[in-house]
Formats: C-alpha cells, structure tokens, sequence
C-alpha cells in the first residue's frame, strides 16, 4: 500500500463492526484486536472509532441487569469531576459571552438543567451544518453479534471535529466556561436527529472497565465524566430525557436548553442511567458533548 492509498478515507462498514463484536466474544484482547486491524492497513485513528462505537453499542445491547453485574464486580476509584460554580445557588451563570439560566438542581445525583444555553441561530446553525453529513445509525443484533436496523430505535447522526467551525468552537468555549473542564477534553460535538418513535433506551455514558475495548478507548483522554445535553429544536410531543435512577426525573427537550450530568467513576453507584423517551410527535434534534478526564486525541 503506497502514501497516497494511506490517505485515502476508509469506511467503517457493517462486515468490519460484526468482526470486531466476535472478536471480542472470542475473548481477544482490544491491543490484539488494533493491531490485526493496524496490519491489515486500517489507519489508526479510523481504527480506534470503529473499536470504540462497536463496543460501546454492543454493550448498551447487553441486558441492563448482566451490564450491572459486571460493572458491581469491582467499584472503581472517583475521578475529579466537571461542574458549574452553583455554591451560592445563582439564578444565573455568565459564560462570558452568554448568561445562562439555572434551572434545576439535583445533587445526587448531579444533573443540572440550564435554560437558553444556545440561541436560536446556534441551535439552527448546527443543525443546518450536521444535516448533509448525517448517517444512518445502527445497533447490534442479539442473535448474532452483527448489525441491523429497527425502526424504533434509530436515529442518524454526525460528529464534529473539535472547533471545526466557529459556532462549535464558541459553544466549546462556553461549555468549558460553564463547567471549569478545559476544551481540549472535551470530544467532538455529537448531532442526532430522531424521527418519530425513535428513541434511545436508558444507558450509561461511561466506558464498562468489564468490557475488552475500554483499555483501548481510554488511550484517547481517559474515562468520560461528565455529559451535556443541548437540545436543537421543539419536538411536539415526547423525545424527554429520562434518569430512571433519579427518580425517573425527565428533562423536557426544550430548544436551546441543555441538560448536564457527571459521574465521578464508571459504576451503576452514580445513578446516571439516563435514556432519550420515544418522540411521539414532529422530529428531536440534539447536540453532545462528552467530556473526559484529560486531553482528548
């Protein structure tokens, strides 16, 4: 393979995800599973996302009481957490370039609702710059470790680069602002568009520490701690963001509100299960920012 074939994009296709599951189900290591990748001509970073997204859906796929078994073999230790400077209960935060609502506050666990963290242009502008680039998402078949489509529960999505346009680069800065976590730990910005009756079953963000690629995902900046949920647009009916730990506290999908949540170590203790209810009616569109515990590469 010549400089210029290296250079070429390579798709992450169906066939390379279902190989990557039985690997991991035939008890391969995830260094083992990079480096066969990495020999065959795949460019690392290309191979580490594919890793990375394969794995993470394979185990949001697992039953939610064999995820917690695993995850309560071992209580990890807690990491430093991003959080906004909430100690005298302000009404307000200044994010420099924008004052931002606060309008809920749960302790335990953390989950903070901001009100108007994106204004109407940003939230258009995001979403008319994800829109062309939007791809079918796919989750993992039960029955045999591959891939396939359901109705109910897809959604299309795209990642931005970190700063790749001016609007992402002052809504990072202001996330970092709002949560004292530096940008370049933050991952790119996610957009997903949900149809009606899409919906994305509860979840955890963190990586399992249970599952073979996770020693792999972490060479990219570590553990993920902390989520903000910024919302695009109004759905008419349904598309909330529900916490069954908490609760069964819900977020309505305000556009231009967001919500955040932090879990200081990946373990069901943190009660951040969350998941996005069905939209009932009109389409939801979101923004995600993930935070991890250093630099993101």
């Amino acid at each position: 393979m010549n400089q210029s074939q290296q250079a070429l994009p390579q798709t992450i296709t169906p066939e390379l995800r279902e190989w990557i599951v039985a690997q991991a189900q035939s008890g391969h290591t995830a260094q083992a599973v990079l480096d066969s990748m990495l020999a065959a001509g795949w460019q690392e970073e290309v191979a580490i996302e594919a890793m990375e997204t394969t794995l993470r859906a394979h185990l949001e796929e697992m039953p939610a009481g064999k995820r917690a078994q695993a995850a309560a073999n071992q209580m990890p230790p807690a990491s430093r957490v991003p959080d906004a400077d909430l100690g005298q209960s302000p009404l307000f935060v200044d994010t420099g370039d924008r004052r931002v609502a606060v309008l809920s506050v749960m302790q335990k666990p953390r989950i903070v609702v901001f009100g108007d963290f994106l204004s109407g242009e940003e939230c258009d502008a995001l979403v008319a710059a994800a829109r062309p680039r939007m791809a079918r998402s796919m989750t993992v078949a039960n029955a045999t470790g591959g891939e396939e489509v359901h109705a109910d529960r897809t959604s299309d999505g795209m990642f931005f680069q970190r700063g790749e346009t001016e609007v992402v680069r002052r809504i990072e800065a202001r996330i970092a602002r709002l949560l004292r976590w530096p940008v370049e730990n933050g991952e790119g910005l996610q957009v997903l568009h949900y149809r009606p009756g899409a919906e994305y079953k509860p979840h955890y963000d963190y990586f399992d520490p249970a599952q073979p690629g996770t020693s792999t995902i972490l060479k990219r900046g570590g553990q993920r701690v902390g989520t903000l949920l910024m919302y695009l647009n109004d759905p008419e009916k349904g598309g909330g963001t529900v916490f069954p730990d908490a609760g069964g506290f819900e977020v309505a999908p305000k556009r231009g509100h967001a919500v955040f949540f932090s879990y200081e170590r990946p373990h069901p203790s943190t009660k951040s299960l969350h998941g996005g209810t069905p939209v009932i009616a009109g389409e939801k569109w979101v923004a995600t920012k993930w935070l991890r515990e250093g630099e993101f590469n």
